[in-house]
């Protein structure tokens, strides 16, 4: 295995460094001052909404598009003035890719693979990404799931040292998605660094080591994805309804508050009991501009004809 391998050549620990890192078209600002690291051997999950700045930094990243300020390496070089070797380091995938529509599955793997200097063995990479039935289909044939998993396949066949994933599992259904989840853990712990945009806040809480969310071309917020936007710290929603009305309670302490409802319903079921604790997606929403319901503010009065004759509590 070579030293790059090991993250030990031109003297660069880490696998991305941006540092103020600006790209505007005309009087838009697409990416505003970004900063950002991405430590080797980690799986890390960009997020954002459409617009935030991902797709422009991925690309700046990736050596396709030149930056107007700012300092970038990746894999220890400058991606805008990086040599073919470097570019045989990484491995990309790309939101949408249509190329060589009339080779078969197994052909383009194949000639990919070739370009690089240390590919995976072709045959297993076609297995791995579950197109094993499909590689003497031409590529135009595929389904857009299929053709999904085509591109990681081209993504990982030169076993990049860093792998670009850009909404990898669009198309995918759910059992592919969870095997594509398999897969990418296998390449994390085989020491693959990868950087994946997503909009399937799942997907990151399932993969990442840690989460940075975009927004205006910043990061707004970064750390793991059970501690992000200070999620651990953020308080309960005990939500119940009284007298026609949904009332809530955010509480450091529900296991009191609940007790207090029951005592005052008398023991009786407290209507409408909820304990709501914050999700990812809440957070995320909430670091974008949005307000999710958990985090909301106080609620309306609930018409009574739409109350529930009764609900169970929910801890």
């Amino acid at each position: 295995m070579s030293p790059a391998r090991h993250g030990t050549d031109h003297g660069d620990g880490e696998a991305v460094v941006v540092e103020g890192l600006a790209k505007h078209y005309g009087d838009k600002k697409a990416v505003d001052g970004l900063d950002l690291t991405v430590h080797r051997g980690e799986v890390f999950a960009v997020l954002g909404p459409n617009g935030a700045g991902k797709t422009t930094t991925i690309e700046i990243l990736e050596g396709y598009r030149e930056r107007d300020a700012g300092s970038v390496r990746v894999l220890g070089l400058d991606p805008q003035t990086a040599d073919r070797a470097w570019r045989s380091r990484i491995g990309i995938v790309l939101q949408n890719a249509t190329d060589q529509a009339e080779l078969t599955v197994g052909e383009l793997v194949r000639h990919v693979g070739g370009y690089y200097p240390d590919s995976r063995d072709p045959d297993e990479v076609i297995d791995a990404v579950g197109l094993r039935e499909k590689v003497r289909t031409r590529t135009r044939q595929l389904s857009g799931g299929q053709r999904r998993r085509l591109d990681v396949a081209l993504g990982i066949v030169g076993r990049p040292e860093l792998l670009f994933l850009d909404e990898p599992t669009t198309g995918f259904d759910p059992e592919a998605r969870r095997a594509f989840w398999d897969l990418i853990r296998g390449l994390r712990d085989d020491g693959t660094t990868i950087l994946l945009t997503t909009h399937y806040l799942d997907e990151a809480e399932n993969l990442a080591d840690r989460c940075a969310v975009v927004r205006d071309g910043r990061v707004v917020a970064l750390d793991a994805p059970a501690h992000l936007g200070g999620r651990t710290a953020r308080q309960a929603v005990v939500r119940w309804i009284e007298e026609g009305t949904l009332r809530q309670e955010p509480t450091d302490a529900p296991t009191a508050v609940v007790t207090a409802l029951a005592a005052r319903f008398s023991g009786a079921e407290v209507p409408g009991l909820q304990v709501l604790r914050p999700t990812l997606e809440d957070v995320y929403l909430s670091l974008i501009g949005e307000t999710p319901a958990v985090l909301g503010a106080d609620p309306d009065v609930v018409p009574a004809d739409l109350l529930p004759a009764r609900s169970e509590a929910h801890r």
